[in-house]
């Protein structure tokens, strides 16, 4: 392939179809018909000499050098569209989805607040709230499928401090928290201060986002040559809740999540008989939305609603 007679216009095609993995739709979303859709990705592939896509029942679907190459063509469109469109944007007008990734427990504390102050002064941006499904939100962020990540990410804010501005995804530091024990008040761990062997001794729910049954607690209790025995493993802090409302099971949650979920009556807190470090808050993005007005103006209102809204946050516990 030479590059120099390549036709770049084909790469804002690709783009697009990638982006809605369907032909026709990209046909409307660039306003061309199917037909020119499809010979521009047929001289695509014969110019790269490589098959990007395949078809599918209800689309396309990227072949694995298709899908490698994205990333990069849509970096490369994006950092030339900054270029030659300055960003603009205005949350007053413009009624664009702002995308969140976060756990249940920081979306129970911080969204509220965050609407409560943009529907105050008519802002029109529509935010979506998608559930943590991973403790490394990086491939959401790289798909394009969320605008920020929030929640603790101590191994990925580690690997982007090293990298510097090299690094693909850029964090902000937002807040930090603390954990505490919740019980049933009819535990029999209830009435007295929580010592490390009984919370060793006990079953606990856990909290992981992966399903993986081990969290930071865990490694704060191997550090001591401890260990607990988890009984389940759920992916929301407001399920885990129910559970120890249900059976005596302890589980670790953010400080000041029970009574934000109606639960706060019937639970007993205690704070954890073991330091598990500090917990941090980030905000992550990836580096092509650095500087995108609307990721800076979302950016500036969790800024603003955490530094208000401190009890937030949550890893696998």
């Amino acid at each position: 392939m030479n590059f120099r007679t390549l036709d770049l216009n084909l790469l804002r095609v690709y783009d697009a179809v990638m982006a809605e993995g369907n032909i026709t739709r990209a046909a409307e979303r660039l306003s061309m018909s199917q037909p020119a859709v499809s010979n521009a990705l047929k001289r695509l592939r014969d110019s790269l000499g490589e098959d990007l896509l395949t078809r599918v029942a209800r689309g396309v679907r990227p072949t694995p050098f298709g899908e490698a190459l994205w990333p990069q063509v849509r970096d490369a469109l994006g950092q030339l569209r900054q270029a030659f469109e300055p960003d603009r944007y205005d949350p007053l007008v413009d009624d664009r989805v702002l995308r969140l990734a976060m756990p249940d427990a920081i979306a129970s504390l911080a969204i509220p607040p965050l609407m409560a102050r943009l529907i105050a002064v008519g802002v029109q941006a529509r935010i979506e709230v998608h559930p943590m499904i991973d403790r490394d939100p990086r491939p959401l962020l790289a798909a394009d499928e969320v605008d920020f990540a929030v929640g603790h990410f101590p191994e990925v804010a580690a690997a982007l401090v090293a990298q510097g501005r090299l690094a693909t995804f850029r964090h902000r530091r937002l807040t930090e928290t603390r954990y505490v024990c919740a019980m049933r008040r009819s535990h029999p761990l209830a009435a007295a201060p929580l010592t490390l062997d009984a919370f060793c001794a006990a079953d606990h729910a856990l909290v992981s986002f992966s399903g993986r049954p081990h969290g930071f607690v865990d490694q704060a209790l191997a550090s001591l040559g401890r260990a607990r025995r988890i009984a389940v493993t759920v992916n929301q802090f407001h399920t885990a809740l129910q559970v120890v409302l249900a059976c005596e099971l302890l589980t670790v949650v953010p400080a000041g999540f029970s009574a934000r979920t109606g639960f706060g009556d019937e639970l007993v807190e205690h704070e954890l008989p073991l330091d598990p470090g500090t917990v941090y808050v980030d905000a992550l993005w990836h580096a092509r939305h650095e500087n995108a007005a609307a990721h800076r103006w979302l950016l500036g209102e969790l800024v603003s609603v955490t530094e208000v809204v401190v009890e937030v946050q949550s890893p696998a516990a």
